[in-house]
C-alpha cells in the first residue's frame, strides 16, 4: 500500500482556522431585531448549514493544498525478457582507425564512432536489461554500474569515441567486468560484451583467476571482433612456426576464452554491417525471462486540494451575490 506524504507539513498547523466560518457567518448580517416570529424555513436553514461547511472546506481545502500532498511512488515486481549484461570496451588507439586501417577523413568513421551508434541502438532497443559499461587500455576504467537507467547507459557510450591509449591489457579489463555483477543475484542470466579490435596477451599467472572467476560469476561471454580489413582473423595461423600468444594474440585469446567453461561465442565484423548484423544475433541470443523492479512515479494531490477549494469558494461567492440587504423599513412595507 502507497504511503501518503506532504512537502510543506507546517501548513497543517493553520488547520484549525478552517473551524473559523462555524463561528461566524460569512454572509453580512440584518437590521432586523429576530426572525424567532417568521415560520421555519428548512430550505433557509440547509442553506445556511451548507454556506458554513463551504467556509470550512474553502479554508482547509486550501491548506491541504499548500501542505502539498502526495501518494509515494510504489515499486512493482514485473517479469520481462532480457539479461545483465556489462559491455567492456576496448579504449586502445587502434579504436581511433577506420575498418580500413586509417584515420578517419572526410564522412569517414572510426570503429570507435560506429560501435558507439550501433551500441546505443542496442541498448535502446532492450529497455528492460540491466547495463553496465566499462573501458580498457593501458588500465580498465568503470564507467557505469549495471543498473536500468538507460540515459546514463547511453551517456556512457557516447564516452568511448574519445581518444584512446595504445596498450590493450584486456585481463584486467575482464576481471572489473566480472567484479561488477553481484554474487548475490547469480540466478539471473548474464553476460559479458566484450568490443575490441585486437588482442592482448594475458599473463599465464592470472589465467586461473579469470577461469575461476568466469565459473564463480555464471556468466556468458560474447566477444565482438572489430576486424580491420585485411588483418589477421581469429582462426588465422601465424606465419611461419612461432606459435606463441605474441605472434597471434587473437587466436590464442579465442583458445582462452573456449577453455573457461562458460557460454562463449565470437564474432567477426570487418564493417559497420557486419557489426550490426553480430549484435542483432546477440541481442537473440540475450532474451531469458527476467525479474525487474519498476519503479512508479509519485501522485501528486495538490491540485485536487485546490480544486476542492476553489469550488467551494465559488459557492460562497455565488451566495454573497445573491444577497439581498433587508432593513426594518423594508419588512414593515
Amino acid at each position: 500500500m502507497s504511503a501518503v506524504g506532504f512537502d510543506h507539513l507546517e501548513a497543517l498547523f493553520l488547520a484549525p482556522l478552517a473551524l473559523l466560518p462555524l463561528l461566524r457567518s460569512v454572509l453580512r448580517g440584518a437590521t432586523i431585531p429576530s426572525l424567532l416570529a417568521a415560520p421555519p424555513d428548512s430550505l433557509s436553514a440547509v442553506a445556511g448549514i451548507v454556506m458554513k461547511l463551504g467556509g470550512v472546506v474553502a479554508i482547509g481545502a486550501s491548506l491541504l493544498g499548500a501542505a502539498g500532498p502526495y501518494v509515494a511512488g510504489a515499486e512493482v515486481e514485473r517479469l520481462s525478457v532480457g539479461a545483465q549484461i556489462v559491455m567492456l570496451i576496448d579504449r586502445s588507439g587502434s579504436m581511433n582507425e577506420t575498418f580500413a586501417g586509417r584515420t578517419p577523413s572526410g564522412g569517414e568513421e572510426s570503429k570507435a564512432a560506429a560501435a558507439r551508434r550501433i551500441l546505443k541502438r542496442f541498448v535502446e532497443a532492450r529497455r528492460h536489461d540491466l547495463v553496465g559499461v566499462a573501458a580498457f587500455s593501458t588500465a580498465p576504467m568503470l564507467v557505469t554500474p549495471i543498473s536500468d537507467h538507460i540515459g546514463a547507459t547511453e551517456a556512457a557510450i557516447d564516452a568511448i569515441d574519445r581518444p584512446g591509449l595504445d596498450y590493450t591489457n584486456i585481463a584486467r579489463g575482464l576481471a572489473m567486468a566480472l567484479s561488477m555483477f553481484k554474487t548475490s543475484q547469480a540466478d539471473l542470466s548474464r553476460a559479458v560484451l566484450l568490443i575490441s579490435d585486437g588482442a592482448g596477451v594475458i599473463d599465464p599467472r592470472l589465467r586461473d583467476d579469470l577461469k575461476a572467476e568466469f565459473r564463480k560469476t555464471n556468466v556468458s561471454l560474447y566477444w565482438l571482433f572489430l576486424r580491420a580489413q585485411g588483418s589477421r582473423g581469429i582462426s588465422d595461423q601465424p606465419a611461419g612456426d612461432d606459435e606463441s600468444p605474441q605472434a597471434a594474440p587473437e587466436r590464442h585469446l579465442d583458445l582462452f576464452f573456449k577453455s573457461l567453461g562458460v557460454p562463449y561465442r565470437a564474432f567477426e565484423a570487418e564493417g559497420v554491417e557486419a557489426t550490426e548484423e553480430a549484435l542483432k544475433q546477440i541481442d537473440r541470443l540475450e532474451r531469458h525471462p527476467v525479474r525487474y523492479v519498476e519503479k512508479l512515479p509519485r501522485t501528486d494531490l495538490s491540485a485536487w486540494g485546490f480544486g476542492l477549494a476553489l469550488a467551494a469558494t465559488l459557492l460562497l461567492l455565488a451566495a454573497k451575490l445573491a444577497e439581498v440587504r433587508l432593513s426594518v423599513g423594508d419588512n414593515a412595507r
